[in-house]
């Protein structure tokens, strides 16, 4: 289910102590399994998983003009559809800190090319006791290698 900062506020306040909650973030241009996997094993860590999805206009920040290929509405109706994922919410800003915030999830998860020490939130989320992990990726592919095979097939 996609929701708003505010919304997932108000969802969380009943379950807050008696649910683990999980919180991930991303862009999720172009889903594959990859991301499923790492969903899926996310999901294993708790009861309730948040994801976090960059906007357009956050992903053109970070990534440069010609990304997200996919809309934003478009990409959080296939993310909220997968079985894993409880809720997305959408971010504009370029890091996810001011909604793990609102959040305060149990575990804050990203993949396993991050190093915990650079996780954006780490510090937050362990200050209350929180955990912080990495997943390992089980599936060798990425967005980016998506849209590089797709030009090399079409356009090379």
């Amino acid at each position: 289910m996609m929701v708003t900062k505010r919304e997932i506020e108000k969802l969380l306040i009943p379950v807050r102590g008696s649910k683990r909650i999980v919180f991930t973030n991303g862009c999720f241009d172009i889903i594959h399994a990859g991301h499923v996997d790492y969903l899926e094993k996310a999901k294993s860590l708790g009861d309730i998983l948040i994801v976090g999805m960059n906007s357009d206009s956050s992903i053109r920040r970070i990534k440069g003009d010609k990304r997200p290929v996919i809309p934003q509405e478009y990409r959080a109706k296939v993310l909220s559809a997968l079985k894993p994922v409880d809720y997305v919410v959408v971010f504009e800003e370029d890091t996810p800190l001011e909604l793990i915030k609102v959040v305060k999830p149990d575990v804050l998860v990203k993949g396993g090319d991050w190093n915990v020490e650079n996780i954006v939130g780490r510090e937050f989320v362990e200050s209350y006791g929180g955990e912080v992990k990495t997943i390992p990726f089980e599936y060798d592919i990425s967005t980016s290698r998506i849209i590089e095979r797709i030009i090399e097939l079409y356009c090379g």
